[in-house]
């Protein structure tokens, strides 16, 4: 009896030993995809940092202001819902610096509620002013964005199409700066960098900011001044009209139609210019719930173009981009999959920090995972500090010590998120369908003192499960922490606090958010 319960004994000894190993090789595998992606952004930085060094004041030419010989525009807003800033976007097309006989306005309303008639008045106002404007309104959502953008193409008067979302607010010299890029035949798509007008708003919408600009900085100028594939970001740019038809036009089988026809475009041999210094300004999501429905779109949209995309590039992509470009085309498909990578390294590390004292091994060979934190660092603090902000007197003390605690308050909201953005990562894979779920704005600036969420349209009603998994994620790694400290298993006792951290955060303010009083 004694040999047969050593047996047992050692029989589940082993089994925890064998569970701790392939913990460990989940985990090791999930860091080395997190590190690799890190480390190809930091090639974005090395791109970034070189043109600048070599080109370090920039400047756009401009068409003058009242020349009548400038290039035919339609300028489109497709907007669902939008009562908030419907007016606004309309408002600020009309005050471009461009003669009034020389583009046409487009107010492509999917709407079901009060838009549909606040757009009516804005668009009859401006006919009588002598505008040509149209509202066209669909009384379906079939292909959605997508779809709207399609519908509209017959009724396009020009050569070229400048798209806004309904929350922009575009600088009125927008068109004049990105018209003159055309004269080069190979330019198909002008893009522009998104700034924020309510970044200052809250602790929310400075976290997003942070972010964003890293992508329309290190990201999109790195890869435009690199030559490599970039996207167009679905608003605030302008296309050759005969581009979007050659390319196949707009297509609603992914959440993230911008990315997918700008890489065909590109695919087909067709540049896009960025223009990083044109600020067009935006209004950022100022609730969790529409912050989350924004991440999830881009997320599994961008994993379904994942599936859709990767053929055409290393097939009809191979003779026409180079080994560079094709590389780094994949890693921008595969980096919506980081999240899902961050959560699967979260869920195995649990297990793991009980079992490196069994498994004999020291944690410090991990600490090759320290190299992508220094890159999103340092990528970060260009964006932010010596970037993104145009700036011509350097970086107060004051402004680089506020970026390090935005940035150290980041990090673990972002892997609070990993939940959420790895389900939309999943069902893209997956190619599981769902509808284009759109943000809500609110008409937001930064200087606004009284709460817009007070009885506020479009917030979401009721809580999700994934919400209440967000909780109990909160829990179970405040549970890892507890237990890490009692049994001298620290490996991962911070890695576990920022986590529990990050979901309690989302957690919290996604059921505040429900009904902000």
């Amino acid at each position: 009896m004694y040999g047969i319960q050593s047996l047992f004994e050692a029989l589940k000894y082993q089994a925890f030993v064998d569970f701790g190993y392939l913990m460990l090789f989940i985990y090791f595998i999930a860091m080395s995809a997190v590190t690799i992606y890190c480390l190809l952004q930091f090639h974005l930085l090395y791109l970034y940092k070189k043109y600048h060094k070599t080109n370090p004041n920039i400047t756009y030419r401009k068409y003058d202001i009242g020349d009548e010989n400038v290039p035919f525009v339609t300028v489109q807003l497709p907007m669902f819902n939008e009562m908030y800033v419907a007016e606004r976007i309309i408002d600020c097309v009309a005050e471009q610096e461009y003669p009034k006989n020389r583009f046409q306005i487009q107010v492509l309303d999917d709407s079901t509620d009060e838009t549909v008639e606040i757009v009516a008045k804005k668009v009859a106002e401006y006919k009588a002013k002598g505008f040509d404007i149209v509202h066209i309104h669909r009384v379906n959502r079939q292909g959605y964005k997508a779809g709207a953008l399609q519908d509209a193409m017959p009724h396009v008067k020009s050569d070229f199409i400048a798209i806004f979302d309904a929350d922009f607010t575009p600088r009125v010299d927008f068109l004049r700066t990105t018209m003159p890029y055309f004269e080069d035949a190979k330019v198909g798509i002008v893009q522009t960098r998104w700034e924020h007008i309510n970044a200052e708003y809250s602790l929310l919408t400075r976290l997003q900011a942070l972010q964003l600009n890293v992508h329309f900085t290190v990201e999109q100028a790195g890869r435009s001044y690199g030559n490599l594939l970039l996207q167009f970001n679905g608003t605030a740019g302008v296309w050759r009209k005969k581009v979007i038809d050659e390319a196949g036009g707009w297509q609603s089988d992914t959440l993230t139609e911008d990315l997918d026809l700008s890489f065909r475009a590109q695919i087909l041999g067709y540049k896009i210019q960025y223009l990083e210094k044109l600020e067009s300004p935006a209004e950022l999501p100022i609730e969790m719930n529409g912050l989350k429905t924004q991440q999830f779109r881009w997320n599994k949209g961008g994993a379904q173009n994942a599936r859709k995309l990767f053929h055409l590039i290393w097939t009809e992509g191979a003779n026409k981009l180079n080994w560079v470009q094709k590389m780094h085309a994949t890693s921008q498909l595969l980096a919506y999959g980081v999240f899902l990578w961050v959560f699967i390294a979260a869920i195995s590390s649990i297990p793991l920090a009980f079992a490196f004292s069994e498994l004999g091994i020291s944690t410090h060979f991990l600490s090759f995972s320290i190299l992508g934190l220094f890159s999103v660092a340092g990528i970060s603090y260009t964006a932010n500090i010596t970037a993104a902000l145009n700036r011509e007197v350097p970086a107060t003390t004051w402004e680089k010590v506020r970026f390090f605690g935005l940035f150290l308050t980041f990090l673990p909201i972002s892997l609070g998120l990993s939940l959420y953005n790895a389900i939309a990562v999943v069902e893209g894979y997956m190619g599981k369908a769902s509808s284009f779920v759109r943000t809500p704005k609110y008409g937001i600036t930064t200087g606004l003192k009284k709460n817009p969420l007070k009885n506020a349209s479009y917030l979401a009603k009721k809580i999700s499960w994934i919400t209440i998994a967000e909780g109990c994620m909160a829990l179970l790694f405040a549970g890892a922490v507890v237990a890490g400290i009692r049994t001298e298993n620290t490996a991962f006792v911070l890695f576990h606090s920022m986590l529990s951290f990050g979901f309690g955060f989302i957690f919290y303010y996604s059921v505040k958010h429900l009904n902000a009083n």
